[in-house]
């Protein structure tokens, strides 16, 4: 896919930025795709921040119109907004900040976006779901996963205060690890098959996952996670991270610069996203 023409920044440039522990390109190429497209002065880069308090103080200082924040951060940026908004308060994570004169206001676009994937899947509510992992992304996946029907549902993290935490905010059950279960639907909410140190390892055991009927991965890059091809070989439909990267991008665009992108200048910008 062919690049749009990039605008030259000056000093009336808007800043929009990500903080991430392990940041991609997803992003940076996601939202200037569509600042080129449509003609915007905006730019977008992704930072790894030293220290997150600093990292937050320049968005308010500096300032930059917003940041999308991703693992490790959704939980612990929330002491330095100023606001959370609705959809962050819900459930305790944050992966937007927006400034507004000021003003740090705090959303969570990913329950949107898992929402929207689980209302079109098809996946049967009456399946049980395991959820691995317990952080701010594990929190968007179970409240979507409430709020769509599904009521036997398993959070699935070695950490017992904050998986016990999160089971028991929605009624669900907690467990450091399955063994005698064999959950029909998966869903990967860790960095499990991310990129880089973690790339090769499954977010459950082998013979969990072959026992699975569906999957859905969190992770974006790479899209085809080791969940995901597992499944995909044995016949079985599988959802994937980019897909979620998207749809909660899409919201983030709109919340910077006030403008819904059409659907498909998202299916553009989310394939060039993904170009090596």
């Amino acid at each position: 896919m062919s690049v749009p023409h990039s605008r030259a920044l000056d000093r009336d440039t808007v800043l929009c930025i990500s903080l991430a522990a392990r940041p991609s390109n997803i992003g940076t190429r996601f939202h200037n795709y569509l600042y080129n497209k449509l003609g915007l002065n905006y730019v977008y880069k992704a930072f790894a921040p030293a220290d997150l308090a600093d990292a937050v103080a320049g968005i308010r200082g500096l300032p930059i119109r917003g940041a999308a924040v991703s693992m490790p951060y959704k939980e612990a940026v929330m002491e330095y907004v100023d606001e959370l908004m609705p959809s962050a308060k819900a459930i305790d994570s944050v992966n937007t900040v927006v400034n507004d004169g000021g003003v740090l206001r705090a959303y969570n676009t990913d329950y949107q976006a898992v929402a929207d994937l689980l209302a079109d899947s098809g996946f049967d509510r009456s399946w049980t779901v395991a959820v691995a992992g317990s952080g701010g992304m594990a929190k968007a996946v179970v409240a979507a996963l409430r709020d769509a029907g599904f009521t036997e549902v398993i959070v699935v993290a070695r950490n017992e205060s904050t998986g016990t935490a999160l089971a028991g905010r929605y009624g669900f059950t907690h467990r450091t690890h399955l063994t005698a279960e064999r959950p029909q639907l998966l869903v990967n909410a860790t960095p499990n098959g991310m990129a880089g140190a973690d790339a090769d390892r499954l977010p459950f055991p082998e013979q969990v996952v072959d026992a699975a009927l569906a999957g859905f991965d969190v992770v974006a890059m790479p899209a085809e996670t080791p969940l995901v091809r597992r499944l995909r070989g044995a016949g079985r439909p599988a959802i994937t991270g980019d897909r979620v990267s998207a749809g909660q991008a899409a919201a983030q665009f709109a919340l910077y610069t006030g403008i819904t992108p059409d659907p498909e200048l998202v299916r553009e910008a989310s394939d060039y996203s993904r170009e090596v």
